[in-house]
C-alpha cells in the first residue's frame, strides 16, 4: 500500500525563489517561522480584525473577531504541532538525518503558520458571506458573465469557498501588483498544511463521510500550483486532480475546532446569550475532574471563572487530539483516515451539546441573522456593480466605478484583464477581501444611500 513519508512531507522549498536572492540565515528564524511572520505582516491578515467571528461587527471588547480567533487558533496549533512533532521525531530517527536540525518546534511553527492563515480567505459576514457570493453567481444577474466559463470554473464561483480564496491569497500575485506570481512565497509544507480540502471544486463528493472530500481547497486558477506542491511533498493521489491531506492539516482542523467550539461559546456567555448556570453545567464534563472537588482558587467574577474553565478545557483537548493523531499516524500517512480528530475525543457528546446551544443561542440570534441577511444584499450588489463595470467599461456610469477598483485587481496600467474567468476572480477577490464595515460603506456610497465625507 502506498504511503506518505515525513522525509518528503517536510520541505522548506518555496515557489519562484529569485535566482539571485541572498541565502536566508536560519540561525535566528527558521523557514516556518518566516512563513508565520509573512502572514502576520500581510494586509489580508490585518483585515481580519474587522471580519465576523461570532457576532457581526461586535461592539463589545469581550467578543472575538476573525483576527483574535486566528491568533488563538495558531497558539493551540503550535502546541499540537510541537506535541506531535516530538513523538514523530522519536518514531522516525532517519527524519533528523534527512533534515538537519529539524525539531519539534518546526512542526509547531508549520501548524501555527497554517492556523494563523486558516480564515484569511473568508469574505465579510462570516460563512453567510460565502453563501451570499455563491447565491449571486447562481442568479440570473450573473449568467451573462459566466457564458464562456467551463463547468469547473463556474463551480468555483457558484460554490464559493473561503478556503480556496485563502490559498489564492497565499499563493497568487495580481498582475497589477508586480511580475511575480507566487504571493507570499510560503514553504510547500506550510501551504499543504493549510489546505484542509486538497481538491478542486469539481471533485467535491456530495454526501461523503470523508471530511476532506466535503469542500474544496483551491480554485481552477491555482490547481496546477497545488498539484506541483502536492507532488513535491509526495502527497497521495485521491483520484483525478484530488489528493489526500497532508497529515498536519488534521492538526490545523483540530485547533480550529477546539477554539471555535469553546471560545465562541464563551463569547455567547459573556454577551448574556447563554446563562452562566447553563454554561457551567455544559462545561463541567470537559474539565475531566470531580465536579464536587473544590478549586484552590475562588473566582468572584463569572467572566474570570469562564476564562479559567476555557483554559483547562483547551489544554485537555489539545492533549487528547494529539494522542488521537499519534494513534492513527499510520492510517493518516496511508490516506485511509479522514475525519476530524475532535470526533474521537471521549467527551464528544458534551462538545456536541455545546455546539447545539451555540447554534441556537448565538449563531441564530436575531441581530446575527439580520446582519447576515443584509450581507446578501451588500455582497450581491457589489459583485453585480463591479462585474458590470469590468465587462462593460465604456458605459459612463461604469467609468466612475472603474476608478474605485484598486490597482491590484486590474491588469498592469489599470487595463482590464482579458480572460473572463480571471476577470471575475479578480473582482471576487476585491469584494471578498473587504472587511464587514468596508463592504457596507462601499455599498451605501455607490447606491447613493450615504455620501462620502470630504474632510
Amino acid at each position: 500500500m502506498p504511503t506518505m513519508t515525513w522525509e518528503r512531507l517536510i520541505s522548506m522549498e518555496r515557489s519562484d525563489t529569485p535566482a539571485n536572492s541572498p541565502a536566508l540565515d536560519s540561525s535566528v528564524r527558521g523557514d516556518f517561522q518566516r512563513d508565520y511572520d509573512r502572514i502576520v505582516f500581510s494586509s489580508a491578515f490585518r483585515r481580519l480584525q474587522n471580519k465576523t467571528q461570532v457576532m457581526p461587527m461586535p461592539e463589545s471588547d469581550f467578543v472575538h473577531n476573525r483576527l483574535t480567533h486566528s491568533l488563538e487558533t495558531s497558539c493551540v496549533g503550535r502546541t499540537l504541532g510541537r506535541t506531535v512533532g516530538k513523538v514523530i521525531l522519536e518514531r522516525h530517527p532517519d527524519l533528523s538525518q534527512t533534515h538537519k536540525n529539524l525539531s519539534d518546534a518546526d512542526f509547531g511553527d508549520m501548524v501555527a503558520a497554517a492556523c494563523l492563515a486558516h480564515d484569511i480567505g473568508n469574505p465579510p459576514f462570516g460563512h453567510s458571506g460565502e453563501d451570499a457570493i455563491s447565491a449571486y453567481f447562481k442568479s440570473d444577474e450573473a449568467k451573462p458573465f459566466l457564458l464562456s466559463l467551463s463547468d469547473a470554473q463556474k463551480a468555483d464561483l457558484q460554490n464559493f469557498e473561503g478556503n480556496a480564496a485563502g490559498f489564492r491569497i497565499l499563493t497568487h500575485t495580481h498582475p497589477g501588483q508586480s511580475s511575480g506570481t507566487c504571493g507570499m512565497r510560503l514553504t510547500y509544507s506550510t501551504l499543504a498544511t493549510f489546505t484542509k480540502y486538497p481538491r478542486p471544486s469539481d471533485q467535491v463528493v456530495k454526501g461523503t463521510q470523508r471530511t476532506s472530500e466535503k469542500k474544496y481547497g483551491f480554485f481552477q486558477a491555482e490547481q496546477a500550483q497545488f498539484t506541483k506542491i502536492a507532488t513535491e511533498l509526495g502527497m497521495l493521489s485521491a483520484g483525478n486532480t484530488a489528493f489526500h491531506r497532508h497529515p498536519l492539516a488534521f492538526l490545523v482542523e483540530a485547533a480550529d475546532d477546539i477554539c471555535y467550539r469553546i471560545i465562541d461559546f464563551e463569547d455567547g456567555c459573556k454577551l448574556g446569550l447563554i446563562p452562566f448556570e447553563q454554561a457551567q453545567e455544559l462545561l463541567q464534563p470537559l474539565l475531566n475532574r470531580d465536579p464536587n472537588r473544590k478549586s484552590s482558587v475562588e473566582f468572584y467574577d463569572q467572566h474570570e471563572q469562564l476564562g479559567f474553565w476555557r483554559a483547562v478545557i483547551i489544554s485537555n483537548l489539545i492533549k487528547e487530539c494529539a494522542d488521537i493523531f499519534l494513534a492513527h499516524e499510520e492510517e493518516i500517512l496511508a490516506g485511509t483516515y479522514d475525519q476530524p480528530l475532535i470526533n474521537e475525543v471521549k467527551q464528544k457528546a458534551a462538545l456536541d451539546k455545546i455546539k447545539k446551544v451555540s447554534i441556537d443561542r448565538i449563531y441564530r440570534n436575531r441581530p446575527v441573522l439580520e446582519i447576515e441577511a443584509a450581507g446578501f444584499e451588500v455582497l450581491g450588489g457589489l459583485l453585480d456593480a463591479f462585474l458590470k463595470t469590468v465587462f462593460h467599461p465604456s458605459a459612463s456610469r461604469h467609468k466612475k466605478y472603474l476608478d474605485l477598483i484598486p490597482n491590484q485587481y486590474l491588469a498592469r496600467d489599470r487595463q482590464i484583464v482579458t480572460d473572463a474567468y480571471e476577470r471575475i476572480l479578480n473582482i471576487t477577490d476585491f469584494i471578498s477581501g473587504l472587511t464587514d464595515s468596508a463592504a457596507i460603506s462601499l455599498y451605501r456610497k455607490i447606491k447613493g444611500i450615504e455620501l462620502p465625507k470630504m474632510y
